[in-house]
């Protein structure tokens, strides 16, 4: 049983650092700036439930589609890490418009699969994280990784829904720089993604 509650919190760790509720808020507010409630509750709920899914799949079928489609893990992370990139650099040069702030705007409700599901919730690290806690172990332990990978979109859930109060308690201006701050670090770890990628890609690198 301890064996089982150790790896529990190790899994539960590795998902929190990855899948960060406070850095993936930022990214929510910015996406879904200038909407109304109800559309940020179906984006939330379809982001979170994407993510689950593409997790879970990769998880127990991961190397059979790597196999399947010829993607290597460098390219994975190359690619993944541009994705991360561009959503960071998108968030450090967005700026809110009076008019924006003042009425609702139409939101594209598939930013809730690409790229707040994918690459930000469902990203590379969380993948690959994903898929070397199953990797050779057993059944049981292949079930906690997915309790566990649970309880933290569980967690960014209840982050995302609770933006609105925390806008109201921080404020606009507060969050924009919260949002940019963040906006470069997200920006820093696609960056080290693409690093990562190509140190994999050529070892000369290392």
């Amino acid at each position: 049983m301890n064996e089982y509650v150790g790896f529990a919190i190790t899994v539960f760790m590795g998902f929190f650092a990855i899948m960060n509720p406070i850095s993936n808020l930022s990214v929510f507010l910015n996406l879904t700036d200038g909407a109304d409630e109800e559309t940020k509750k179906r984006i939330n709920k379809k982001a979170i439930f994407t993510a689950f899914t593409v997790v879970v799949v990769f998880m127990l079928l991961g190397e059979i589609i790597f196999n399947i489609f010829g993607i290597t893990l460098p390219a994975f992370k190359i690619t993944g890490g541009v994705l991360v990139f561009l959503v960071g650099f998108d968030m450090i040069n967005s700026k809110r418009s009076p008019s924006k702030q003042l009425n609702k705007v139409h939101i594209d409700e598939d930013l809730a699969i690409s790229p707040l599901a994918i690459p930000m919730l469902a990203g590379p690290g969380a993948i690959v994280t994903a898929m070397n806690f199953v990797s050779k172990n057993t059944w049981t332990h292949s079930a906690i990784v997915i309790l566990v990978f649970g309880l933290v979109c569980f967690l960014n859930y209840l982050v995302f829904s609770a933006s609105k109060m925390l806008i109201k308690r921080l404020g606009h201006n507060v969050i924009a720089v919260i949002s940019k701050l963040m906006g470069l670090i997200i920006a820093i770890i696609g960056t080290d993604m693409v690093i990562q990628g190509l140190k994999l890609s050529f070892p000369l690198l290392n």
